[in-house]
């Protein structure tokens, strides 16, 4: 479904806005240097890992999971292995989508493109003021994630 005009330019506000926060924590603490990524559901965290044994921590929140073998996009707020409280973001865009008649934001599962999971994912951020959005390989599906305030420590040797 296309959007309006009002719409589009959203959409492309919301891309940017989220290019610029990337851009931000890649410069401010290596965000597109990351070796490793781990999230615990039950503690709605996320652990970024760099090679020189920083691990960057934030709140985590799941927007949904992007299956690229049949290119469908499952949101978080009606996803089986989400947690209710780590899909607070993704509800927020489903109220969104409902308010504003927004078909794919108010559909359970959906046939998008990659593009499309990042927008969903941009939406996410800006609609819940996150720090970032993140996309992780979980060996298969994508995981398409907001994050809050991030805090850097060091491993103990």
């Amino acid at each position: 479904m296309p959007f309006n005009k009002n719409m589009q330019d959203f959409m492309v506000q919301s891309m940017e806005g989220l290019r610029l926060q990337q851009q931000a924590h890649s410069e401010a603490w290596g965000l597109d240097r990351v070796e490793r990524w781990d999230v615990d559901l039950e503690s709605g965290t996320i652990s970024f890992s760099f090679k020189d044994g920083t691990v960057a921590i934030a709140p985590v929140q799941v927007v949904g999971t992007y299956n690229p073998e049949d290119s469908t996009f499952l949101w978080g707020w009606d996803h089986p292995s989400i947690p209710e409280a780590v899909a607070e973001h993704a509800k927020q865009v489903l109220t969104f989508g409902r308010e504003h008649h927004i078909e794919n934001f108010m559909t359970r599962k959906v046939t998008c493109t990659e593009a499309e999971a990042w927008e969903f994912t941009a939406v996410a951020v800006r609609l819940a003021g996150a720090n970032g959005g993140y996309r992780g390989d979980a060996g298969g599906p994508l995981v398409y994630m907001t994050f809050g305030e991030v805090r850097l420590q060091r491993q103990k040797e």
